[in-house]
């Protein structure tokens, strides 16, 4: 081979052609869809369903088999009943159930408290409730302390009262008499 059809044909790997010398153009770039257009697409068609917003909706709890929960806060949701259809747009996080107790325990229905009563006995299971976790009984009487407590402060102010008269050199106190003018 030439060394000239050898540049070539590495300039032409570097144009990276698709076809040979007489293949068509592409017309145009491929966009790739994003999560932006399929969110416009989903708020399309439920304008099309006419779905009216639901407002004070505080948290949207999903249950599901597993014993997880999808929990929404602050969700915006959206409905059509004669659709019979709901939309809940907002930030979800995936939570156990025990995660969320005890503010769930009233949206819990018959299958998802059987699971929790499962749980619960696993729990229970592995901390054996020894007899030694009891309260204690009381040993003294807190009522006596206080007051023996209280009879000491006293006496040491009357013995400091004593010490000062002492140092004064006088058994009882003076009373000044009043001046008159």
């Amino acid at each position: 081979m030439n060394a000239e059809k050898i540049k070539r044909l590495q300039q032409n790997e570097a144009q990276v052609r698709t076809g040979g010398k007489g293949t068509a153009r592409r017309k145009k770039k491929v966009v790739h869809k994003t999560a932006a257009t399929d969110d416009k697409k989903l708020q399309s068609n439920l304008k099309k369903l006419s779905v009216t917003n639901i407002p004070g909706i505080e948290e949207v709890n999903m249950i599901k088999d597993d014993g997880t929960v999808i929990h929404f806060n602050n969700p915006k949701v959206q409905a059509s009943v004669p659709a019979n259809t709901f939309s809940i747009t907002g930030n979800a996080e995936s939570k156990q159930i025990t995660d969320m107790l005890p503010g769930i325990l009233n949206q819990l229905g018959a299958e998802s408290l059987t699971h929790l009563k499962k749980l619960a006995n696993n729990v229970t299971s592995q901390f054996k409730v020894n007899e030694d976790d009891d309260v204690p009984e009381l040993v003294g009487d807190f009522d006596e302390a206080s007051k023996n407590e209280a009879k000491e402060v006293e006496e040491a102010k009357e013995e400091k009262n004593e010490q000062e008269m002492a140092e004064l050199g006088k058994s009882e106190p003076e009373i000044a008499p009043a001046e008159t003018k």
